[in-house]
């Protein structure tokens, strides 16, 4: 995710002195700023919480692009064809 310039928005986040230096430490580690370290991890989180639902809902303006998604044929991918046709490596 790339830092997004367009960001306009404030999102206030309180948290203990501990928790401030583990984040500061995981965002050097990333080699980033603390904000855009937190902001990403935020995303990622409720990303995943929203494609982990049980039901997924498709907005009614998105249906056609979602049915001729899914119905367009698939594509071959050669480099999964062969990987496909490989003997495991535990096999080996």
């Amino acid at each position: 995710m790339a830092n997004t310039p367009q960001s306009t928005s404030i999102l206030s986040v309180r948290v203990n002195p501990d928790e401030r230096a583990i984040l500061e430490a995981a965002a050097e580690q990333a080699h980033t700023t603390l904000s855009e370290f937190v902001r990403r991890k935020a995303l990622e989180s409720a990303e995943a919480e929203v494609l982990n639902r049980p039901i997924v809902t498709i907005p009614a303006k998105d249906w056609e692009a979602f049915e001729a998604w899914i119905n367009r044929p698939a594509e071959t991918i050669p480099a999964l064809a062969a990987l496909a046709r490989r003997r495991p490596t535990w096999e080996q």
